[in-house]
């Protein structure tokens, strides 16, 4: 029976662990994509799904019926956590590929089709829109999305005569590259992107636009690059498990629990990439001498929570500005004229 149970745990415990790893491929077969990797995460779900059933059969075999069904309930919460702790890594590192959906034409802008490379080799694809102000603002997009998707907000600052270079990931949209979207390689990526910039506009005019993963991107990349003046970062929370550290002031006991889970779960994404974990975005915001606008959504707390942690940082640098009834990245849809207002008198104030 002892042999037959230890089985059964090996069993359990192999399974709970593909499952969790099919589920982070999913999103693979949500996005349409025919690669063998879409056929890997059904077929590792459905295999991980069996291995657990009869992993917990070969331990509960000759139990008691009560324990049976305190069994089955534990063996479901560990089957969720494992897939917690592991499945968002998963898909962060293992990204489908994402396609340019728009250009700048689309909304009535000239441009220039470029490509950058970053420090370690990695040639990215861009758009630059030139501006009449002298200075100039890279945008960069969120996870899992291109720089088609923030072609409405590129434009907006362009009419207020920024010159704009909006800038695909890498690994997403026309960039080479492996995509990883917690954001780890944003510093290499915008450092490649401010050094054109700075060859088109004023050198120290230069400011940063990003949304979600390239909100946290751009507060990371000013720490580490002294030419970027001015960052507006909306919908950025966290990207390691230190930006998290609010969870447990705000949530308790529950809260420590939950820090302990993200440290477990941002340590598995550091084992499946080759990038290195980022500056935690509280430090970041304490290393540069740049101003920054955090754009926060209403109906989202953790990125109002996230956005209070960093203004403690440096409240005479930084201001939160939330958008009532947004979601996340909202701001714009939600109120465009005034998403323009504050933005630009943010940055011409910065980059006067």
């Amino acid at each position: 029976m002892a042999r037959s149970r230890a089985r059964g745990g090996l069993l359990f415990g192999v399974g709970a662990l593909v499952t969790a790893i099919g589920v982070g491929l999913l999103p693979h077969l949500f996005a349409g994509s025919v690669a063998i990797v879409t056929v890997l995460s059904i077929v590792a779900v459905l295999g991980g799904v069996a291995l657990v059933i009869l992993g917990t059969r070969a331990i509960l075999r000759g139990s008691g019926r009560f324990v049976r069904v305190a069994g089955i309930g534990g063996a479901i919460v560990m089957v969720a956590v494992v897939t917690w702790l592991v499945a968002p890594p998963v898909a962060a590192t293992n990204v489908p590929a994402t396609e340019i959906t728009a250009t700048p034409a689309d909304v009535g802008l000239d441009h220039e089709d470029l490509t950058l490379t970053t420090s370690d080799g990695v040639d990215l694809a861009a758009w630059f829109v030139p501006g009449t102000n002298g200075a100039g603002v890279v945008v960069a997009h969120g996870a899992g999305s291109t720089r088609s998707d923030v072609l409405e907000q590129s434009a907006a600052l362009a009419e207020a005569g920024y010159s704009v270079l909006l800038v695909d990931a890498r690994g997403h949209g026309g960039s080479d590259g492996t995509a990883m979207d917690f954001g780890w390689y944003g510093d290499a990526d915008l450092a490649a992107a401010v050094d054109l910039l700075a060859t088109r506009v004023d050198p120290d005019r230069i400011g940063v636009v990003g949304f979600s993963m390239g909100g946290e991107e751009a507060i990371g990349a000013a720490a580490a690059d002294g030419r970027i003046r001015a960052v507006v970062a909306e919908g950025a929370t966290g990207r390691q498990a230190d930006d998290k550290a609010w969870y447990s002031e705000v949530y308790g006991w529950r809260g420590w629990l939950q820090e302990q889970l993200e440290k477990v779960q941002f340590g598995v994404a550091d084992l499946l990439t080759d990038a290195s974990p980022p500056t935690p975005l509280r430090a970041a915001v304490e290393a540069t001498d740049a101003h920054v606008l955090l754009i926060t959504a209403g109906g989202v707390e953790d990125e109002g929570h996230a956005a209070s942690r960093m203004r403690d940082a440096a409240a005479d640098r930084v201001t939160v500005w939330e958008v009532e009834g947004a979601g996340h990245t909202g701001g714009y849809e939600r109120d465009a004229d005034e998403w323009r207002r504050r933005v630009v008198a943010f940055l011409d104030d910065q980059l006067r």
